[in-house]
């Protein structure tokens, strides 16, 4: 696929193709979407219509078998991602699927074995590890600003209902069944793999998690604590049945010589604080496509310019971290 136009093809077009991912796939150079497909063929004709789409399909197979379609992005939920992946490598076409990658790390070794098996690519949607704001904050730490680095805190905490949905009780990021838990795999999924991208490998996780509110079958509260191949620690304390006035989002990054807070979700700054200067805010425009730069990255890569960050591999790592810090169930 070297120095080609790479021609996409989409499974599941719901919301998160309406801006955040799909909109870049025919709007970057050398990118073009060419078929979509949902399982309700209305309303895979409407997402084609709307987004000037040539071809729409309601099977997954007659998409992944279209001769123009060279590459597969998989924006199902996760209980499907395994079975679509298989599907999509044995057509011999590189795989972008959504977070998290699977609903279990088994399920992420098997993408993972089937794709390299198959010799295709396989590429997963963290796209904060392209994100202008958090390339930055990778700088200001691999070159030493804040010293070293001490401890690493997240601190992520919702209302039951949030803004995210209407009704939890119809919303599949809370079916264990469907997502492999609940917003703490939606959400935390991010975080992790952001520290990932940050610090390396975490090596030790462990945890306990709940469900204190009863409002669905997934855990609404997970604390746990964990450990960077580096020797860095790190804590997490995840809670999504607070009350309003609790809600906050931050990761909290400590240095001997400083600091970093930023939050995951919803903005482009952060701060820094060195010991004997002035404190600091950084301010980063989000693209209108939040995943376009990442996109970007899978783009040079398939067309033999470059490399992505977040593949199938540093992905799993991220599953692998979730199941420990849930392991512990607390009735």
């Amino acid at each position: 696929m070297e120095n080609k136009e790479i021609c996409w093809g989409i499974l599941g077009v719901g919301n998160v193709c309406e801006v955040k991912s799909a909109p870049a796939l025919y709007s970057l150079p050398n990118s073009r979407l060419v078929a979509v497909m949902r399982r309700d063929a209305e309303k895979a004709k409407d997402y084609a219509q709307r987004h000037g789409v040539p071809k729409w399909y309601h099977q997954a197979q007659a998409l992944i078998e279209d001769p123009e379609v060279d590459a597969i992005y998989i924006a199902t939920p996760p209980h499907v991602h395994l079975e679509l992946t298989q599907q999509a490598a044995a057509a011999g076409k590189p795989v972008y699927v959504e977070k998290p990658m699977a609903r279990t790390y088994r399920e992420c070794l098997q993408m993972i074995a089937t794709c390299e098996k198959a010799k295709v690519p396989l590429f997963v949607a963290y796209y904060r590890r392209a994100l202008p704001h958090f390339l930055e904050i990778k700088r200001l730490l691999d070159e030493g600003e804040i010293g070293e680095i001490r401890t690493v805190h997240i601190n992520l905490k919702q209302v039951l209902t949030p803004k995210l949905v209407s009704s939890a009780s119809e919303n599949w990021r809370v079916i264990p069944e469907i997502a492999g838990g609940g917003y703490f795999y939606d959400l935390a999924s991010h975080q992790l793999d952001l520290l990932d991208f940050f610090f390396g490998k975490i090596t030790q996780a462990t945890g306990f998690s709940t469900n204190q509110a009863k409002a669905y079958p997934a855990e609404d509260l997970v604390t746990g604590s964990f450990v960077f191949e580096n020797g860095i620690l790190g804590t997490g304390n995840w809670c999504f049945t607070t009350s309003s006035a609790s809600e906050i989002d931050e990761i909290v990054i400590d240095g001997s010589k400083g600091q970093i807070r930023f939050a995951t979700f919803g903005t482009g700054s952060f701060s820094l604080l060195q010991d004997g200067k002035a404190p600091r805010v950084f301010e980063f425009p989000l693209p209108k496509h939040i995943q376009s730069p990442l996109i970007q990255t899978i783009l040079d890569k398939l067309q033999g310019k470059g490399t992505c960050p977040s593949t199938g591999i540093s992905a799993a790592r991220t599953n692998w971290v979730m199941e420990q810090l849930v392991k512990n169930r607390i009735a």
